[in-house]
């Protein structure tokens, strides 16, 4: 059994449902945008755009690649959010979690990143 066709819809369905969720409940994402940052709205909506296209382009072939890199991309570049979010106690949604769990989240982001490496290499044919 090919491993990936297992875990590539699997992440395709999540990152879209959560790509989803930036335009259906933007407030959320919009604290954890960095301060530093400009426009938090903007940033929400452009993450939450990257995420459906990367969530719908691991499930078109020609796209995979491109989709599990622009993935990688993704990840590292919403990194600081998790971690302003972590050092600030923000709590984006309604459901309360703690600060040690934020702080625990930050070492999945890694593991997302491999994930979406691992889609993106492959075996082409």
């Amino acid at each position: 059994m090919d491993r990936r066709a297992v875990v590539r819809p699997i992440v395709a369905l999540a990152m879209t449902a959560v790509g989803v969720m930036h335009f259906v409940s933007p407030a959320g994402f919009v604290k954890i945008v960095p301060p530093w940052l400009p426009a938090p709205l903007l940033l929400v909506y452009v993450s939450g755009v990257a995420e459906i296209a990367g969530g719908v382009g691991l499930l078109i072939p020609p796209l995979r690649r491109l989709a599990a890199w622009g993935l990688v991309a993704l990840f590292v570049a919403v990194f600081p959010a998790n971690v302003y979010m972590a050092m600030n106690d923000i709590q984006p949604f309604a459901a309360h979690v703690s600060r040690a769990a934020q702080w625990m989240r930050l070492p999945f982001q890694a593991v997302f990143i491999a994930i979406a490496v691992w889609l993106a290499r492959e075996p082409r044919g």
